[in-house]
Order: structure tokens, then sequence, then C-alpha cells
């Protein structure tokens, strides 16, 4: 199995800028295609794709609107190949989903909404942006402290 990091979603899914990239690009793409036909099998983290999103919407960088960036990362969560931890390709789904239908969250604030909105959890967050989803119950201290 090959861990996947934030590097190789990033050149297969954007513009080689170079000779350099276009030829990571290439092992990327060849190594996702294997992903797909399941010859091979590859994992990744929470945290490599919160920094593919992040740098896929940065200003600085590619400032794709999160809509785009989650339309670019599902079909390869979705991949056969791509082995993740029980019910974390629905996570990553979900938050994907969230954060194009609320860009202002972030992907790991809407990641963190993912893992909350259907649970008995009461998030703690100073957040208000949090507010706008239905399925989210903020937790606030008690006034007779």
């Amino acid at each position: 199995m090959i861990f996947l990091d934030a590097n190789y979603f990033l050149r297969y899914l954007v513009e080689p800028d170079g000779p350099g990239n276009e030829t990571r690009r290439d092992i990327a793409a060849a190594l996702f295609e294997a992903i797909e036909s399941g010859e091979e099998e590859a994992t990744t983290s929470d945290a490599a794709l919160a920094e593919v999103a992040f740098i896929l919407a940065s200003k600085r960088q590619y400032n794709l609107p999160a809509a785009d960036v989650a339309a670019y990362l599902s079909p390869i969560i979705r991949l056969p190949g791509l082995r993740l931890p029980r019910g974390r390709k629905r996570l990553y789904l979900r938050a994907l989903e969230i954060w194009s239908e609320h860009s202002s969250l972030g992907f790991v604030d809407s990641l963190t909404a993912a893992s909350v909105e259907h649970s008995a959890l009461r998030l703690a967050t100073f957040d208000a942006d949090f507010d706008n989803l239905p399925n989210i119950q903020r937790w606030q201290p008690s006034r007779e402290r």
C-alpha cells in the first residue's frame, strides 16, 4: 500500500508550471490510474487532504472556489483503490459538500462539521459561521458559572 502525500494530489490536479512538474504530473497520473484500476492501493490522511484543499483554494496559490476543489477531490476520494479507515470516505465527501455550500467555513471547519453534524455531540467553538449549518449544535457555557 502507498501513502499519498499532498504533493501527489496537487501534481495530478493542477497544470504543470515547468518541465520538472510535467514529469511529476505524469508520474502522479500513472499512480492515480493504477489506484483507479485497482492495480495499486493507497491511503492518505486528514492532514494531507486538508493541505490539498488549502493550497487549491489559497488566493496566493490556485485561488479555486470551494465547489471546484470539491469537484476535483470527490472523484479521487471515490477511487476503488483508495483505502481509508471505515467511514472516512463518506466523511470526506460530506465535508467537501458542506464546504461547497458554505465556503466561508474552509475545508478543515467543514470536516469538523461533517464529524459532528449527525451525532449527539455539541461543538465548542467561537466561530459563528457554524450557526449557518442546521445540523450543528454549538456548545455555549452556562451563565451560572
